[in-house]
């Protein structure tokens, strides 16, 4: 409902209801300009893009802190939000006054302090932010949309994946209560909060496989036992040398606590491990890597043994297969690579069958003319 109505003062007021019967209105010097108003805001109820004016002029932070509170996230996903929003130069601003001119300073902002990965990371959160708002009508338009980030390494020039004499020298290096830790990351791939999180319960000896079922994440003054990182719980296929060391370490390491926790703690401290990590790559005259690189150090094992892209997203416990590619596409062939190979195979089997072709026929060109000179033929 709408209408226009012209004031003693001469201007022109116009007025609509919204659906929630809340009347809006709002003046103008000419009738031609309230109707344009008036049509404008109709168009928006109709295409669903109407925002109250009144809600316009709240902050994104204001609805963040409305909103985080009901999210389904675990502390770290909430941790990470925060730090973004603590850090967000516009997020006091209106959103009705937002635009992408506020979002582009805060990327140059961020440019001057940040590494690439974690510009990207923030406006990922961000942008989930500003689609919650558009979302609650809060928000028509997304600021955030064609803003350029600076670029960030090729996935082939950032990954580290240390070399198999490099995880044989650390894992000679090991003590040998945290062996299975750096037998685990580097020759099942488990996450470092995963392999935290093992108990002996979860290894099948005898069929070769270790079901990952928790993890063990660090939070501000406990340590928090949870699924695994984006619902990743699968059974990992163990070879047989990776059984036989972690049979070993519970014969004659033992396990601790009640629940059987593979490595100290009650769980294990992954920042802990870090640490006994680092001491490791130290005594093994090793530097430059993670517990990550070993995960990686797994999957470009798989890759170059000829496993695709499903088998490598479930053994990693990727949510998606865009995940794996995105992660690895580097280490698999192109398809320039297999149009070479391809070749050179054909090459090769055509060679071998004209020479077969050659040394099986009885007669050549040679021997006819030598038979014909010594007159044994007619």
């Amino acid at each position: 409902m709408s209408s226009i109505k012209q004031r003693p003062n001469g201007k022109w007021r116009a007025r609509y209801r919204d659906d929630a019967g809340r009347e809006h209105a709002k003046h103008f010097d000419r009738k031609r300009d309230a109707q344009d108003w008036l049509d404008t805001t109709a168009s928006a109820i109709i295409t669903g893009n109407y925002v109250d004016p009144r809600t316009a002029r709240t902050t994104l932070r204001a609805f963040y802190d409305d909103w985080a509170p009901r999210q389904i996230w675990a502390s770290s996903t909430r941790d990470s939000y925060d730090i973004t929003m603590n850090d967000c130069t516009f997020a006091a601003i209106e959103t009705g006054k937002l635009r992408r001119s506020h979002v582009e300073s805060w990327v140059k902002y961020m440019q001057a302090r940040l590494a690439p990965g974690t510009i990207k990371t923030r406006m990922g959160n961000v942008r989930t932010v500003i689609r919650a708002a558009m979302a609650d009508r809060i928000l028509t338009v997304d600021p955030s949309m064609g803003v350029r980030l600076p670029r960030t390494r090729r996935a082939e020039v950032a990954m580290v994946i240390p070399s198999p004499e490099q995880v044989g020298a650390i894992m000679d290096a090991a003590e040998d209560w945290f062996r299975p830790f750096v037998a685990l990351a580097a020759f099942a791939g488990l996450r470092i909060g995963e392999v935290a999180g093992v108990q002996v319960s979860d290894v099948e000896f005898l069929k070769r496989t270790l079901h990952v079922t928790r993890q063990v994440q660090k939070e501000p003054g406990t340590l928090s036992v949870i699924p695994p990182k984006h619902g990743s719980e699968r059974p990992v296929y163990l070879p047989d040398d990776l059984v036989a060391l972690l049979s070993k370490h519970v014969a004659d390491i033992g396990v601790h606590g009640d629940d059987c926790w593979l490595l100290p703690g009650r769980p294990p401290n992954p920042d802990s491990l870090r640490w006994h990590f680092t001491r490791t790559l130290e005594r093994a005259g090793v530097s430059g890597f993670t517990p990550h690189d070993l995960r990686h150090y797994f999957a470009s094992g798989l890759i170059a043994h000829g496993a695709d892209v499903v088998t490598v997203q479930r053994a990693l416990g990727h949510a998606k297969a865009t995940t794996t590619l995105n992660t690895y596409s580097h280490l698999w062939g192109t398809a320039e690579d297999r149009t070479r190979t391809a070749a050179a195979d054909l090459m090769r089997s055509s060679r071998v069958a004209a020479d077969s072709s050659r040394t099986s026929r009885p007669e050549t060109a040679d021997f006819r003319a030598d038979t014909t000179r010594l007159g044994l033929r007619s």
